[in-house]
């Protein structure tokens, strides 16, 4: 992955390193990387909203330079582990941004642990709908693992590598994220990683797409400000999902960013740090009370739920 502009720390928790960026002062913000990834993925809006808030971006357990153990690697298993690192960090509750996988570990962090979580926003998250990329299918087939030591073999991986990068530069709009999906592969050189990366995916992703989901919970989030930012050209997770999101969630701001892809935090840097000040200053933070997650789980959700929230375009600076 990219090398890091801010200076990496780490913490043992459970016999595991993990590596993380705590920077800036105020309310905290957990920033929460995709597959593959690591925190240099926020790299373009981190100094921007230390200006006003803690920022913690992890990397999770099996990517980047924390740890890739034989462990539990399902999205309950990261969302505790994120409980974990706060709690170790002395921070008690969090604005949650989960982009990608992290966001179905956001959304699995504010389902388990609401009176640790202020705010949740998804960004070009999984977990609403059952499309995903072919390539992220592949990883669950028998054999992925010998093929990709094959495909990331010295010669090979600089060749497609390089392939991948000059395609990000045309100006296409179904190669705008290949970039990052470069960088993606390129950590798959790495055995442990390769390990690490299938057992995350096979607990969320099977032959027809994805089989986690926050359907089923999605009437809780009634109790919590939410927001979901996907960009329109996104060709990993469709943006018709950010639809999906506004019909499961009717109280949620969507907002879908114009010429971004599936990272549009770092398609358009500034337009996305704002989008979030602007949620967190305009919203309360979610105030935990027992009674009334009883409540929202004794009456569940009653009848179909329909899209009844707006989906804002954004236009980029």
């Amino acid at each position: 992955m990219t090398e890091s502009q801010h200076e990496v720390q780490y913490l043992t928790i459970h016999g595991h390193r993990r590596a993380f960026v705590r920077v800036g002062q105020g309310p905290a913000v957990l920033l929460l990387h995709g597959l593959g990834c690591d925190h240099t993925t926020w790299s373009p809006i981190i100094d921007t909203l230390a200006k006003r808030y803690t920022v913690i971006a992890p990397d999770l357990l099996g990517h980047g330079s924390s740890d890739k153990p034989r462990a539990d690697y399902s999205v309950g298993g990261y969302a505790n582990g994120m409980r974990d690192l706060l709690t170790v960090l002395g921070i008690d509750k969090v604005t949650v941004v989960g982009h990608s996988f992290g966001g179905g570990v956001a959304m699995q962090f504010a389902y388990q642990f609401p009176e640790r979580t202020e705010r949740m926003m998804l960004v070009a998250s999984g977990g609403l709908g059952p499309e995903v990329s072919p390539f992220i299918r592949a990883i669950t087939t028998p054999g992925y693992h010998q093929v990709m030591g094959v495909l990331t073999a010295p010669g090979v991986r600089h060749l497609g590598i390089a392939g991948m990068r000059a395609l990000s530069g045309t100006g296409w709009k179904s190669t705008r994220d290949l970039a990052e999906v470069a960088d993606i592969f390129d950590t798959f050189k790495d055995p442990d990683a390769r390990h690490a990366i299938r057992h995350v995916v096979r607990a969320v992703v099977d032959w027809k797409g994805q089989i986690v989901t926050m359907a089923d919970r999605a009437y809780l989030t009634d109790a919590m400000p939410m927001s979901v930012v996907w960009g329109r050209d996104d060709k990993v997770i469709p943006v018709r999902h950010a639809s999906n999101a506004a019909a499961l969630a009717p109280m949620a701001r969507i907002e879908v960013i114009p010429n971004a892809g599936h990272f549009p935090h770092k398609d358009h840097p500034q337009r996305f740090a704002k989008i979030l000040h602007e949620f967190i200053r305009s919203t309360q933070p979610a105030t935990y009370s027992r009674a009334k997650w009883r409540n929202l789980l004794r009456n569940g959700q009653v009848g179909p739920v329909s899209p009844v929230a707006s989906v804002t375009s954004i236009t980029s600076a």
